[in-house]
C-alpha cells in the first residue's frame, strides 16, 4: 500500500516546521520502508501494519511536543502489489513518452558537481 501523510503542529512550540519534519523523517528512514519526501508530505510504501506503525510513531512524536496537531493521511491499498512508489510515476511517463520533471536534490547536487565532458572519458 501507499500512504501519503503529513503531520503539522497547530499551536505552541517555537521550532520551525522543517525541524519537525526532519525529526519525523528520521523515524520514516529508520523504518527501512521505501519513502519519498515532497513539499507537502511524505509517501511511504509497505504493508498496512508497517506503514501505519511509522505514521503512528510520527504522530506520537508530534503530539508529545504540541498540544494540537493536524494529521492528513491518503491511502492507496492495492493488495499484493509492490514497487508502486516509483511504478505509478513511471507508468504515466511511458504513456506521455518522456520523463517528467521531478524534484531531486541528489540529482541537482550531482549535476552541480559534475565535471564537464571533454570527450576523453570512456563509458563504463
Amino acid at each position: 500500500m501507499l500512504a501519503e501523510f503529513s503531520i503539522a503542529p497547530l499551536s505552541g512550540g517555537s521550532e520551525h516546521l522543517s525541524e519537525c519534519v526532519a525529526q519525523m523523517l528520521r523515524i520514516v528512514d529508520e523504518s527501512g520502508l521505501p519513502y519519498e519526501l515532497h513539499a507537502m508530505g511524505t509517501i511511504v510504501e509497505g504493508e498496512w501494519d508497517e506503514v501505519m506503525g511509522v505514521i503512528e510513531k510520527c504522530y506520537r512524536l508530534m503530539i508529545e511536543r504540541y498540544p494540537r496537531v493536524s494529521v492528513t493521511i491518503k491511502i492507496d491499498d492495492a493488495r499484493g502489489r509492490t514497487g508502486r512508489l516509483r511504478g505509478k510515476v513511471e507508468s504515466v511517463e511511458r504513456i506521455i513518452g518522456k520523463r517528467l520533471a521531478r524534484y531531486s536534490p541528489h540529482a541537482k547536487a550531482a549535476e552541480k558537481n559534475k565535471t564537464p565532458n571533454t570527450g576523453n572519458e570512456r563509458d563504463s
